[in-house]
């Protein structure tokens, strides 16, 4: 399935929001984490500043995000890992409401409780969690849920490499396929499992060859190819929608930051990153819309202006949003 002009250019609109909201929030969230505290003998803090707690963003791996979710609609669930945020802007959930929860604000979608790492939005279907390989169980109960109610509606659960090796990866791609369930499995391959590398801690060199195993079809995308992502998550979504069961999809990715916000990234050849944004995915996807007569620079400059001001909107918003009183703690805790 080739896509359309319409959606080519909805995955670039996208892919560049996505950019420019990690990059804002790149900075954003070293405010009082770095000098003067560091001029001052103090060590980095990482509950300083507007934004506390660990920061993990997603620049780089964007195609991932855009390539699966042109396919899915707010009846379609999606589980995230502890990168969220490109499939959360991609899934559609907004942005004000999604910053503000990263400021631990009460305008967020969580009422400021869950931070960046779990991120619930139920009228989109979104939600993601910082354990490490915990959505894709989570993904098999939604498309289990949608099996038993009779309807077409998918779930997608994305992943790490790292996680392809824990327990619950091969629990619930057995589960899946025993069960033939409406879920799509995407690996987010960029190579490393914090600071190791695939290479040192994985047995096959692509885990798409694990589905195999579990009687299931298994589809490897490499050079961070949103058009790729697009097309094989075109037929995943096919199969899963009309009852053929589920699918693995890796997608071979890059991150361009550490992984997370202060990460040193010792175990890095200075030289790699450089080189990876020689291949940037969303100068590519433009040239190709350039090509096509679908993108011209004023278009592509009048887009970015909108991006810019719908996330200065949003960090905005973060930042004007109350804190949440302190009673707040003892709401939305237990069931009554």
């Amino acid at each position: 399935m080739e896509p359309t002009k319409q959606q080519l250019l909805w995955m670039y609109e996208k892919m560049v929001e996505i950019r420019r909201y990690e990059e804002t929030m790149a900075k954003v969230y070293l405010e009082g984490k770095l000098p003067p505290r560091i001029q001052k003998g103090l060590a980095f803090d990482i509950g300083a500043g507007p934004v506390p707690g660990e920061m993990h963003l997603a620049a780089g791996q964007e195609p991932v995000a855009v390539g699966t979710c042109v396919h899915l609609s707010d009846d379609d669930t999606v589980v995230g890992a502890h990168r969220p945020h490109h499939f959360a802007i991609a899934k559609g959930v907004p942005l004000n409401e999604m910053t503000a929860e990263m400021f631990g604000k009460v305008t967020g979608i969580c009422r400021g409780k869950g931070g960046h790492m779990h991120l619930f939005h139920p009228p989109t279907k979104f939600s993601c969690s910082g354990i490490v390989g915990a959505g894709l169980p989570q993904a098999c109960g939604a498309a289990l849920a949608n099996k038993k109610r009779d309807t077409d509606h998918v779930a997608l659960a994305f992943f790490g490499e790292g996680a392809a090796n824990q327990g619950a990866f091969h629990e619930a791609l057995n589960l899946a396929a025993l069960w033939k369930l409406p879920v799509i499995f995407v690996c987010e391959d960029n190579n490393y499992g914090i600071s190791v590398p695939k290479s040192q801690s994985t047995s096959v060199p692509t885990n798409d060859v694990r589905a195999a195993a579990y009687g299931m079809s298994g589809v490897l995308v490499e050079n961070n190819d949103p058009i790729g992502v697009f097309k094989a998550a075109a037929e995943a979504v096919r199969r899963a929608r009309s009852g053929e069961g589920p699918t693995l999809i890796e997608v071979q990715t890059d991150r361009y930051l550490g992984h997370f916000q202060g990460d040193a990234e010792v175990y890095r050849d200075k030289e790699e990153v450089p080189k990876l944004r020689k291949n940037d995915p969303i100068v590519r996807l433009g040239d190709a819309l350039r090509k096509e007569g679908a993108l011209d620079d004023e278009r592509d400059a009048a887009l970015g202006a909108t991006i810019d001001a719908r996330i200065k909107q949003a960090f905005d918003f973060a930042r004007e949003s109350a804190y949440p009183d302190e009673q707040e703690a003892l709401l939305h805790v237990f069931a009554e």
